[in-house]
């Protein structure tokens, strides 16, 4: 099943490497054939949050706000790309899923972790976990750690090293389960009313 996901990638830091693991991760489901925006803060300069979304009059949002709401709308999950700012997340980043909410409800993520020394990042993760699933995206249970993201890849997202070919085949496996799993919950919920039958056999099958 095609899904369309938003990668959100989380740093504006000068030099910043991690739009490399960004860009993998984006061509990888491109080529699984999947529909993919890749959500920079860079091109998507969102205020420090005053006002969710929701709380702007229909129409009355900033043009880059109403932008990218529209694309967390359409997306049936997402994979956050981020790095460890102080064991935490970077501040761009919270700001920016912070000013959405019924845009993530009942929808996949992913989590994309990544730093220039030798432990991916990973602490991050539990912070990002607690929040996608207080914004309403649960997490899967996989993560996808990069280390030394720096000589991972090269500027168009390319790996130097051709294992992370391999070790991301199950992190998508899994996500691309829960994101047609979930889907087709959405789906069905939709057409209920017109008793068009939707079944668990139009998922790919389980992953493990």
């Amino acid at each position: 099943m095609k899904l369309n996901i938003a990668v959100i990638y989380g740093s504006v830091r000068t030099g910043r490497q991690g739009i490399k693991a960004a860009k993998f991760v984006a061509k990888k489901l491109e080529e699984r054939g999947h529909k993919v925006a890749l959500v920079d803060p860079l091109q998507y300069k969102l205020p420090f949050l005053d006002k969710m979304y929701k709380e702007f009059e229909k129409g009355k949002a900033p043009e880059m706000m109403e932008k990218l709401a529209q694309i967390l709308e359409n997306a049936d999950g997402f994979i956050v790309v981020s790095a460890e700012y102080n064991h935490s997340l970077p501040a761009v980043l919270k700001n920016l899923l912070d000013h959405y909410q019924s845009e993530y409800f009942f929808k996949p993520s992913g989590i994309v972790t990544y730093s220039a020394g030798p432990f991916g990042g990973v602490r991050v993760a539990v912070h990002l976990r607690a929040i996608m699933g207080e914004l309403g995206s649960v997490s899967i249970p996989s993560m996808f750690p990069i280390s030394k993201v720096h000589d991972s890849f090269d500027d168009d997202g390319n790996p130097k090293d051709e294992a992370y070919n391999r070790r991301i085949v199950k992190f998508l496996d899994e996500f691309e389960w829960y994101g047609c799993a979930l889907k087709i919950a959405r789906d069905k919920e939709k057409v209920s009313e017109d008793n068009v039958p939707l079944t668990q056999s139009m998922c790919r099958k389980r992953p493990y």
